[in-house]
This record gives C-alpha cells, structure tokens and sequence, in this order.
C-alpha cells in the first residue's frame, strides 16, 4: 500500500470517526479503537465539528446575535474532551481529537481522505432528518474514498 492510499503501512490503521456526543458515535469510537488496536495499532481521529444552526444563523438577519466562532469552538472541545474521558484507548492507539466548522458529513468527508476507515455511528443528533439512517452517514458513506463503517449505538 502506498502513503496516498492510507497510512497503515507507515503508521499503523489511521481511521477517522466522526462523533456528535450521542450515544451511537461514542460506540463508533469505541468500535474504531478496539478495531485499530485489533489490527496492529495507529491512530484515531475523533472529529467533531459546529456549524450554525440555518435558523439561528436566519435569525441573524432579524435583529438577533449569533454566538462568537471562538465561543462555538470552546463549547465543540468541551464536547468532545467530555465524550473522550468517557472511552480508553488501547495500548498502541494514538486518539487525534479534531474539532473543525463546517457541516458535519463536509468535515468528516475531507478529515476522512488518506485514511484507512471512516467510522460512524448508525445515527447521531440529527433531529428529524437524523431519522433517516443518518443523514451525515449516508452522505459519508456515498461520498468517501476509503471503507466506511458505521456501528450501530450499542455494539462497544
């Protein structure tokens, strides 16, 4: 395998899990540890990202005040510091924690190019469009250039 196909030739399995807080991406990111510790070590890139909501951004434009970037990006790593004290990492498993803008399946979608795996939960945050497999995995699954697996809440 070349280094543009993926890294686990040079580093070990080098996989990206897209997590939101919910339930099912902490089981992503259980399942993507054990997998890469499973298959001789490397790394793990938690990615959580923010965005603001279309109608609070709409709301904007009526008198109303969206939250600083840097306000969104402090409470987006508090988030995912919350959801990372929650998982262990096996011996040999480098956890990479990534918090970037953007909407969710964009984030995962270009954090996921030269990786291995792209893991994510079955379904996420999403509300009502999240009732729909997942909206951000099927997008994800659609669109990414290596393996994607996504696991469903309870399979840690």
């Amino acid at each position: 395998m070349t280094s543009t196909q993926g890294s686990e030739s040079a580093t070990g399995l080098n996989a990206v899990v897209g997590v939101d807080g919910s339930e099912n991406s902490r089981a992503a990111l259980n399942w993507a540890l054990h997998h890469v510790a499973g298959h001789g070590g490397g790394s793990v890139r938690a990615v959580m990202s923010w965005t603001y909501a279309p109608v609070a951004a709409a709301g904007y434009g009526f008198g109303g005040s969206l939250p600083p970037a840097e306000s969104m990006e402090e409470a987006t790593k508090g988030a995912l510091d919350a959801l990372l004290e929650t998982v262990t990492a096996p011996e040999g498993v480098e956890v990479v924690p990534v918090v970037r803008e953007g909407a969710p399946s964009h984030v995962v979608l270009d954090e996921g190019e030269g990786a291995d795996l792209i893991v994510l939960g079955k379904r996420g945050h999403g509300g009502f469009l999240g009732l729909l497999i997942g909206s951000v995995a099927t997008q994800v699954a659609n669109h990414a250039s290596c393996p994607v697996v996504i696991v469903p809440a309870h399979h840690d």
